[in-house]
């Protein structure tokens, strides 16, 4: 079994002007694993952060409940793009890993009651784009395209394991 802390960094998430999806979650995942492998010696530091991306602008996070019922109106019918950032830092080395892992979602007609009522359930107000996949947010979806459905919820595993074999984490063998 592998040990491990979650540390939640304090960083500013605005996106700087003029930066694209995929450079925001790059940064801010790089950014979040900086800060806590300051602190954490001897470790292998992960940073992850996600946008959802709708026609090419971010869809942040609503906040109430009137925005995630206009974010999740837009979305009916459509295709959204969580783009997943992903860094991994050896807090000795300094050697960092990164790569951005999209997972598109199509969602399904959504009628105004459906929304009120997924709305009234999970009351998803801290996920971008009001989507709360690992929970009734699936019932929205009709189509799911990546090749890593752990992205869909925030951390690319499939990807996460290639890092850290990378780092010589073998997550198999009887030692790790």
């Amino acid at each position: 079994m592998v040990s491990f802390d979650v540390v939640a960094p304090m960083i500013d998430e605005t996106p700087e002007i003029g930066e694209t999806p995929t450079e925001l979650v790059k940064r801010l995942s790089v950014e979040k694993a900086r800060t806590v492998a300051a602190s954490h010696p001897h470790s292998l530091v992960i940073g992850s952060d996600q946008v959802a991306v709708h026609q090419d602008r971010i869809i942040g996070k609503p906040q109430d409940h009137t925005h995630a019922q206009a974010q999740l109106r837009a979305a009916s019918g459509e295709a959204i793009t969580l783009l997943t950032g992903l860094a991994l830092i050896d807090s000795d080395s300094g050697r960092v890993q990164i790569d951005v892992v999209p997972y598109t979602v199509k969602f399904r007609n959504l009628s105004e009651a459906q929304i009120d009522s997924y709305l009234q359930k999970e009351q998803p107000y801290q996920c971008s784009g009001s989507l709360r996949a690992d929970g009734l947010g699936v019932a929205l979806l009709e189509r799911f395209e990546g090749t890593d459905p752990n992205a869909l919820i925030g951390l690319p595993l499939i990807r996460l394991i290639d890092m850290l074999r990378a780092e010589g984490l073998e997550l198999l063998e009887n030692n790790a």
